[in-house]
């Protein structure tokens, strides 16, 4: 009977449909775009290591009112102090130095502009996970003589060689001092929590670093990055490493800390609230088009109601009971909300596929939405159809019949 009302109020029908499929579009393309990129951004911070800490002047997230300019005096990381912390901490797996800066990379006549060289310590790559798509890594020697000799990003080698698989043998021209390509990494995509680019990286040793750059300015910024053992969790070496920094600086037990411990597990929980307070915000505005759509709805089942009194009042004259009366106006009403949902739901995956060839990261409607969705059109189309089936239901049979 529901499909039959669809079929015969065509017009009636797309008006009541359409404040739904509105309402379910706004609402499930909210947490699917919010889902979507909160997911990328966790990806990527994950992408650092979970069981890493990052030993730095800054704390990434300031959750102290700790002053904007002790965070600027105080002194950097150093690579020297590298090797003392390695001999005092019995909790890490792996400790590397990291330093970069920006520069322009030319080969030839050619440029490309903006590009991050690191300079590196040997056990960068197995914290960091690195992979080689063509060529190969640095090895010791190169990494302890600071060898001429580098890895490039994906993209510096296809900018500057058309392919990334012909810069395997080239020379570069890093500020003035050629630079020997023997790597390319694998292609990493585009990031949204974008610390290390490394698609648009050049990865040398630190003493070929160090030979190029002047390391005491103030456009590096040096880092310790530090993986702990399998089984160590990272509060524990936060505090076992917040010791062996104090040792390795020779602070006094009255002075602060003067550098900061970032545990890459904080940063990956915080997009948890932050993303949560986005998503309730998007939901409760784009949830008032869908109670639009509701009271569309409500208004039309009470039209159907008023259309239809005298085929209710020949039911019940014939024996149906109450109860068989508000269960069929519940049904229909919940059937149009359902459909309106569904029509909502192809509209969103519809744009999902095309703004996923635009946007950095995949759009995906997770399972979960989807039974959230329906639901909430269930729930809604419930709703919207009580009042009306309940006087459907109460109606008496001769003067229903009457009308």
């Amino acid at each position: 009977m529901a499909l039959q009302e669809l079929k015969v109020n065509k017009l009636r029908t797309f008006l009541s449909l359409f404040g739904i499929t509105i309402g379910i579009f706004c609402i499930i393309g909210v947490m699917a775009l919010v889902d979507s990129l909160k997911q990328k951004i966790k990806s990527d911070i994950d992408a650092l290591g979970t069981n890493t800490i990052f030993i730095d002047k800054w704390e990434y997230l300031n959750s102290s009112d700790y002053p904007w300019w002790k965070f600027v005096n105080r002194p950097a990381v150093k690579y020297s102090e590298l090797k003392l912390l390695q001999e005092r901490t019995t909790l890490a797996s792996n400790i590397c130095f990291m330093d970069n800066q920006t520069v322009n990379l030319h080969y030839k006549n050619f440029q490309y502009s903006n590009v991050s060289v690191n300079g590196v310590s040997e056990d960068f790559s197995v914290i960091q996970k690195l992979k080689i798509g063509y060529g190969r890594y640095l090895n010791r020697n190169e990494f302890e003589r600071g060898s001429s000799v580098g890895v490039v990003g994906y993209e510096v080698a296809s900018q500057l060689f058309g392919v990334a698989q012909a810069a395997v043998g080239k020379a570069i021209n890093v500020e003035g001092k050629r630079i020997n390509i023997i790597g390319v990494l694998e292609k990493q995509g585009k990031s949204i929590a974008q610390f290390f680019d490394y698609d648009n990286s050049v990865i040398l040793g630190y003493y070929c670093y160090a030979n190029i750059f002047n390391i005491n300015n103030n456009n590096s910024s040096p880092v310790l990055i530090v993986m702990a053992k399998p089984g160590v969790s990272n509060t524990a070496l936060v505090d076992e490493l917040r010791g062996a920094m104090r040792q390795v600086r020779r602070l006094s037990p009255r002075q602060s800390d003067n550098f900061a411990l970032n545990d890459i597990n904080v940063l990956s929980n915080n997009t948890d609230s932050i993303f949560s307070a986005i998503n309730w915000g998007g939901i409760f505005i784009a949830g008032l088009s869908l109670v639009v759509g509701v009271f569309g709805v409500a208004n039309i089942m009470f039209v159907t109601v008023k259309e239809r009194t005298g085929q209710i009042g020949l039911k019940k004259a014939l024996g149906a009971k109450s109860g068989s009366i508000l269960t069929e106006f519940l049904i229909e009403s919940a059937f149009l909300c359902s459909l309106g949902g569904a029509i909502g739901l192809l509209l969103v995956f519809i744009l999902s596929l095309i703004l996923s060839a635009f946007l950095p990261f995949p759009i995906f409607i997770a399972g979960h939405i989807i039974v959230i969705a329906f639901t909430i059109c269930i729930v809604f189309g419930i709703l919207a159809g009580i009042i009306p089936a309940m006087q459907a239901a109460r109606l008496n049979p001769v003067t229903a019949i009457r009308k």
